[in-house]
């Protein structure tokens, strides 16, 4: 099912103009003079920008180096993601930690060997962790809170050479082909890295967006939207299934939300559904059609369930807070084409026209959010660059 959203969501990304997003202008910030930074600032690896450069980089002679280790804190519930990358060469011979399904994976390109190792702890928990990596004769080692978490061992004929010119290191990006990579994965991640301690070097890192955003101090499990954008899907991603339906599961505190929660809109037709938290009429409505329901905004959890007969709303656990509203041809005529060729967007209001601004984008943090029983990466849609997909700012 991953694999068929992602397929989804890049034809999306072809019939979407960067106005229906609010992407525009700043999208060209990679060509912006690069600034410096120290190589133990925080960084928020889950910043826009293109999504495979990396946030900080540097480069300096091997001749410089003294130490053959790095260190770093990295937190994150996001469970893939580019974190470290070095290279010498030129990006000849290269080196890329990243996360695959929470768990640590090394890919290093050394002369004529090309690894790939995944093992270790699971790091998506929303806890800081201690990382080092570090050579050791014919391995690379990668420590986890002072614990072995992972080693590659590596023989090849060119491992005894001398190393000279220059080399390079990068957080949160590659600085070659992702085609070079034996294992491909999503680059972006939301994660924070901080306390950088680089080969034991105090060169300055240059970056190449304005700004750098700031890690939280605290965060939860969730995804968060700012209020101003939203993430889309093609309603045909998750078919209706004859038996089951599509049943789309929300919680968290919704007395904390306002605006859209949910949309659903075909082009060319009117708006089918949408699910709007109000802090000013303190109440949560669902709107299908003409019709309309209201709840109290003490709810925690909602579960909507669309079959091809009925939509059914479940408040909390309690079943005798069922409601159900009956689909028919004649008062809902257009409602399973919409799901054969509408759109969904979580976190705001479709417009009417093709390439159309959203409206009505919700602040918040949804805690949870699943289709089918599984929970939604917003990272397969096409989303605003402010909507954290994964972890939710916790107030102090």
């Amino acid at each position: 099912m991953v694999t068929v959203w992602k397929v989804m969501a890049g034809g999306l990304l072809l019939t979407l103009s960067l106005t229906l997003l609010g992407w525009g202008a700043e999208g060209q910030q990679n060509r912006r003079e690069k600034k410096e930074v120290s190589g133990s600032t925080s960084v928020y690896l889950g910043q826009e920008r293109d999504i495979w450069r990396p946030l900080i980089h540097t480069t300096v002679n091997l001749s410089e180096i003294r130490s053959i280790k790095s260190s770093f804190q990295f937190r994150t519930f996001d469970p893939e993601g580019a974190i470290f990358y070095g290279d010498t060469k030129n990006g000849e011979d290269w080196f890329v930690l990243s996360l695959k399904e929470g768990i640590p994976l090394m890919q290093i390109s050394k002369g004529d060997v090309l690894i790939s190792v995944a093992g270790g702890p699971k790091l998506n928990d929303g806890k800081w962790h201690t990382l080092e990596v570090s050579n050791q004769d014919k391995f690379v080692i990668l420590d986890v809170d002072g614990s072995n978490g992972l080693a590659v061992g590596m023989q090849s004929k060119q491992m005894d050479e001398v190393l000279s010119g220059k080399l390079r290191l990068a957080v949160g990006g590659i600085l070659i082909s992702k085609e070079k990579m034996i294992v491909q994965f999503e680059p972006q991640m939301d994660g924070c890295v901080r306390e950088g301690n680089w080969l034991n070097l105090s060169v300055p890192w240059q970056t190449e967006v304005e700004e750098l955003w700031p890690c939280c101090d605290r965060v939860k499990p969730g995804s968060y939207f700012p209020g101003t954008g939203f993430a889309i899907f093609n309603t045909s991603v998750f078919p209706i299934e004859a038996d089951h339906g599509v049943k789309v599961e929300f919680q968290g505190d919704f007395s904390k939300m306002d605006g859209t929660i949910l949309s659903i809109r075909a082009p060319g037709q009117e708006l089918m559904f949408d699910l709007v938290a109000s802090n000013n009429k303190e109440e949560v409505s669902l709107t299908f059609g003409k019709e309309k329901l209201s709840m109290k905004y003490t709810v925690k959890r909602l579960v909507i369930t669309f079959q091809t007969d009925l939509l059914q709303v479940l408040q909390d656990e309690d079943e005798s807070k069922t409601t159900t509203l009956s689909i028919n041809p004649t008062s809902h005529p257009g409602y399973l084409t919409t799901w054969r060729e509408g759109r969904l967007a979580f976190g705001g209001l479709l417009g009417e026209g093709e390439d159309s601004v959203g409206s009505n984008f919700l602040t918040g943090c949804l805690e949870k959010i699943q289709i089918q029983g599984k929970d939604l990466d917003l990272d397969l849609g096409v989303k605003h660059k402010s909507i954290s997909s994964h972890s939710c700012p916790v107030e102090a």
